[in-house]
């Protein structure tokens, strides 16, 4: 014979239920914050909290996190100085992925750029040694890097490129260009990778501007179109506010619909000084 229930033990049962629900709603959120607190710790140890100033060039960076998960991913730049010179290191890259392994490992390749390049300016070279030691500790990831070395004494921008979307380049009185210079394979694939320098004088007031794919590529945006967009964009503003300039081409991420993270690195370099040496 089935008992029936009353009210009063029907209510009781629904309350037990309401409470063991709002308890794992609070355990779910605990874990959220939690994740969203390392996201945001490890996207603060990504980046650069500052770029180097130095006369005759400006830098400016944006980066823009993704719209899906922890709203951290793999794109990232950096800026430092270079030991015992005058010149700074400049480096962009795109690791696959979009999670806290992804994150960890740009702090690995930023951490092996640094050491590198405390023993050579070559970026060439820097990009040679963090390609074997990447290689060298197995991991199933790798990164598109562009390695740049400043020197404001020569007023000359070296870069090397491993797998990397073009830069844009423009100087005042000068066509647009979009630099696909000669370059290797993603850092962490293959050992034994070499990696050609372009070397450039800046010797006319301009902007070097680099970029992840996320900036100029999408579902329904073919990276033509975007490159063709950020080319304008740099060839109108080349003589403007760096910070300024890196908005406006941070924005053209807004058009690629996608869910992908976007970096942007503005190098505004003012031309040769009358009192540098050199033709």
């Amino acid at each position: 014979m089935n008992r029936r229930r009353t009210p009063h033990q029907s209510t009781e049962e629904a309350l037990r239920s309401l409470g063991r629900l709002t308890a794992q709603i609070l355990e779910r959120i605990k874990l959220q914050q939690a994740r969203v607190e390392l996201a945001v710790a490890l996207q603060r140890h990504m980046l650069p909290s500052e770029l180097p100033a130095l006369p005759g060039l400006h830098a400016a960076a944006r980066y823009t996190p993704a719209r899906a998960g922890l709203d951290i991913g793999g794109d990232w730049y950096d800026a430092f100085p270079l030991p015992g010179t005058a010149s700074v290191g400049f480096a962009i890259g795109d690791v696959q992925g979009h999670d806290v392994e992804a994150a960890a490992f740009v702090g690995q390749v930023r951490t092996g750029l640094r050491a590198i390049a405390a023993a050579t300016c070559d970026p060439g070279e820097v990009l040679r040694g963090v390609n074997e030691l990447l290689v060298s500790m197995g991991t199933d990831l790798f990164t598109t890097c562009s390695f740049l070395c400043f020197d404001p004494v020569a007023g000359e921008l070296a870069c090397s490129r491993a797998g990397h979307v073009p830069a844009v380049w423009a100087s005042a009185g000068c066509p647009v260009e979009v630099l696909w210079d000669p370059g290797g394979l993603p850092l962490g694939i293959m050992p034994g990778e070499t990696y050609p320098v372009t070397r450039r004088r800046l010797t006319r007031a301009g902007a070097f501007v680099l970029f992840t794919d996320g900036v100029v590529e999408g579902p329904a945006y073919p990276i033509d179109q975007g490159l063709a967009e950020v080319s304008r964009l740099v060839g109108a503003g080349c003589e403007a506010d760096a910070e300024e300039l890196a908005t406006r081409v941070s924005q053209v991420a807004d058009r690629t619909g996608h869910s992908d993270d976007a970096a942007v690195l503005v190098l505004r370099h003012d031309g040769a000084r009358r009192d540098r040496p050199g033709p």
